[in-house]
């Protein structure tokens, strides 16, 4: 039997099992997820993509409306424009995440009516480490794309939040 994911729309086999707390998903969808994460987490060199990973499941995941999504959703896609489209390392990006997020003045930006062509599934089989870095890069940059009508908002945000710190793109 296959279960749809009600965050992604991943059609996955059912399992019982975890979801997230506020994070909208499939047992089956989050199992993925932990795969994914397990083997980024085993092996430095699939840990290359790991912010975009967890900032990809999590605009897909937006949840309800509830403070928290809010900031999540908002502090994620901040994460991907500033990977995405202007090149900061990892480290960087995650800087500034946390700091938008001690701003904190988001407001809900409405689920686009698909969150991206591609899901977690497509990082899910890969012979190795630059097939997962090339597949989490397009599942990363198809979310990005989905959320296109909040671009300018996140950049507005991810503008302060970079400002407040003074940081270069490094």
């Amino acid at each position: 039997m296959k279960t749809i994911c009600p965050g992604c729309g991943a059609v996955l086999p059912e399992i019982n099992g975890p979801t997230h707390d506020h994070m909208e998903s499939s047992a089956a969808c989050w199992a993925l997820y932990s795969e994914v994460l397990a083997r980024e987490y085993s092996d430095v060199t699939y840990r290359a993509v790991h912010r975009l990973t967890v900032d990809t499941y999590a605009v897909q995941h937006p949840g309800r409306y509830s403070p928290q999504s809010m900031q999540s959703v908002a502090a994620h896609l901040i994460s991907l424009y500033l990977v995405l489209e202007l090149g900061y390392s990892s480290t960087r990006a995650t800087a500034a995440l946390q700091a938008a997020v001690e701003l904190g003045e988001f407001e809900w930006l409405e689920r686009p009516q698909s969150v991206g062509e591609l899901t977690v599934a497509h990082a899910r089989n890969v012979a190795n480490a630059v097939e997962h870095i090339e597949r989490v890069h397009e599942w990363a940059l198809s979310a990005w794309i989905a959320w296109s009508y909040h671009h300018e908002q996140v950049k507005e945000w991810a503008a302060q939040a970079t400002m407040s710190r003074n940081w270069s793109r490094t």
